[in-house]
């Protein structure tokens, strides 16, 4: 697979109907042997595919709808027709959660956040040794398929938990970061080893992505 520019956060907000699957930003195999090529291949080009092909569907008939990027699809989610709120929650969630992680990861071992995110962390959770403890038990007890977060909530940082592919996006906040923590993220390497999976995934953290989305959340 050839290397291809990762689209980036802003741009996928932006975006509107018809959606389509951004670019993974880099090899398959970019972030092994944390995460596999066999999981990266069928996560991005299987898996973030089929949300964008459903969500598609679900809005095709939906011209009031076609003309809002998914950002502001999933703030409105209460609000949505019946007929398709499942839909746009269940995949339009699924999109915007995966459009998210591609970016947030590079290989970087050992790596640690800098300046005012550093700071902040500290300042929020004790260190970034805590930090990390109560992001990976949050991402363990997160029961069946979901996600875990870190989120900007004023002034403070927050750990937040979510089932399935539900997204902060549908309170009106923007993830800083987010961890998949369904099977289908990190099974071929670690089975059904979640909390094995989760001290691991720190390896591919890219935090000069996740310094940004930071700086974007705190304007």
């Amino acid at each position: 697979m050839e290397t291809q520019t990762a689209t980036t956060n802003e741009e996928q907000n932006r975006q509107t109907y018809p959606f389509s699957l951004p670019p993974l930003g880099y090899d398959f195999d970019a972030l092994a042997p944390f995460i596999d090529a066999e999981t990266m291949e069928l996560h991005h080009d299987k898996h973030h595919q089929t949300y964008v092909d459903k969500l598609n569907d679900a809005l095709k008939d939906q011209a009031d709808l076609q003309k809002h990027s998914i950002e502001e699809l999933l703030a409105q989610i209460d609000s949505l027709p019946d007929a398709v709120k499942s839909a746009v929650r269940n995949n339009g969630g699924g999109h915007a959660n995966h459009s998210m992680f591609w970016t947030i990861m590079e290989k970087n071992e050992n790596g640690k956040p800098s300046g005012e995110l550093a700071e902040a962390i500290d300042r929020d959770f004790g260190s970034f040794e805590d930090f990390k403890e109560k992001f990976n038990d949050a991402g363990v007890k997160q029961f069946g398929s979901g996600w875990v977060f870190l989120i900007s909530n004023g002034s403070k940082l927050e750990i937040k938990s979510m089932p399935n592919q539900d997204t902060p996006l549908m309170q009106g906040v923007t993830p800083i970061m987010g961890n998949d923590v369904w099977e289908h993220a990190y099974y071929v390497t670690y089975r059904n080893r979640r909390p094995e999976y989760l001290k691991q995934w720190w390896n591919v953290v890219n935090w000069d992505e996740v310094q940004k989305r930071f700086e974007a959340n705190n304007k």
